[in-house]
């Protein structure tokens, strides 16, 4: 697979998903690709991370139901959650590299505020 994606390839890869379903999630917003301009005509592209939500988007709308306004909440939470992870992370490496009386007053810290 290349790092971006046709409309074509990402209709073959998920089962389930229609044109008119892909054109509602990111009319929606719920996906936002990259516009592309060649030859004078506009075409829609794809990351590798849009492929992904796009199986949970489907996974949600079909399993549990939810409508347009639920799926931005539901992936904005998602989000929120991995850049968390993300920061928790970075926070972790910075913390590995100070000395252990640092870091011992950092745990104490943590605990007391939990």
């Amino acid at each position: 697979m290349t790092e971006h994606l046709s409309e074509q390839e990402i209709l073959a890869a998920i089962p389930g998903l229609t044109a008119d379903r892909l054109s509602a999630f990111v009319e929606a917003e719920v996906i936002v690709p990259i516009h592309r301009v060649a030859g004078g005509s506009r075409t829609l592209v794809f990351r590798r991370i849009d492929l992904a939500r796009l199986h949970l988007l489907c996974d949600l709308t079909d399993d549990l139901e939810l409508d347009m306004a639920a799926l931005g909440l539901v992936l904005g939470l998602i989000d929120q959650l991995h850049a968390a992870r993300r920061d928790l992370r970075a926070l972790a490496r910075a913390l590995e590299g100070e000395p252990p009386e640092i870091r011992a007053r950092i745990g104490a810290a943590i605990t007391r505020a939990g």
